[in-house]
Order: C-alpha cells, then sequence, then structure tokens
C-alpha cells in the first residue's frame, strides 16, 4: 500500500505473521535488538539499516501490530517540488 500525504510519499510493508508485542515496538529499530534472545535468524541490524536509510532521506519510520496480530511496517519520505 503507498499513498501521497501532503508532503511526503508514505508506503507500507503488511504481513500475517504472529505479531509483535506492544512493549517490543519502542525497541524495533534498535541495533542488534532481537525480540527472543533464543530465535538468533539475524544479527539484530535490518531494521536499524533501514531506518538510517530513511532518516537519511528526511523520512519516518514506525510499525503498528500486536502480539497475535498482523504487522504493518510504515515509512515516509519527503515529496520534492525541485524537478530540475
Amino acid at each position: 500500500m503507498n499513498s501521497l500525504c501532503e508532503e511526503a510519499a508514505r508506503f507500507a510493508v503488511h504481513d500475517t505473521g504472529r505479531g509483535i508485542p506492544r512493549e517490543q515496538l519502542p525497541h524495533l529499530f534498535d541495533r542488534f535488538w532481537q525480540g527472543e534472545k533464543g530465535d538468533r535468524q539475524g544479527e539484530g541490524l535490518g531494521l536499524t539499516i533501514c531506518k538510517g536509510i530513511v532518516d537519511a532521506h528526511g523520512g519516518r519510520i514506525w510499525a503498528e501490530s500486536s502480539e497475535g496480530e498482523d504487522s504493518t511496517f510504515y515509512f515516509t519520505i519527503p515529496i520534492s517540488d525541485d524537478r530540475s
């Protein structure tokens, strides 16, 4: 799902996984952070890198989810009127 707001393009990525507990949402974009310590499926850098890219372009990134429900990750990128 993509949409245009007044000043930014908004993108959304939706999954049908098991959801993320609300208390973990503030940590999703922290470097090396993993929700389940025994579940080492990665290095804990993927979402941190995504946040760095979005931040570098002046955007915003966040996730909405509840445990046992789907998750949606959103990010915005400012729209430029400069067409030169």
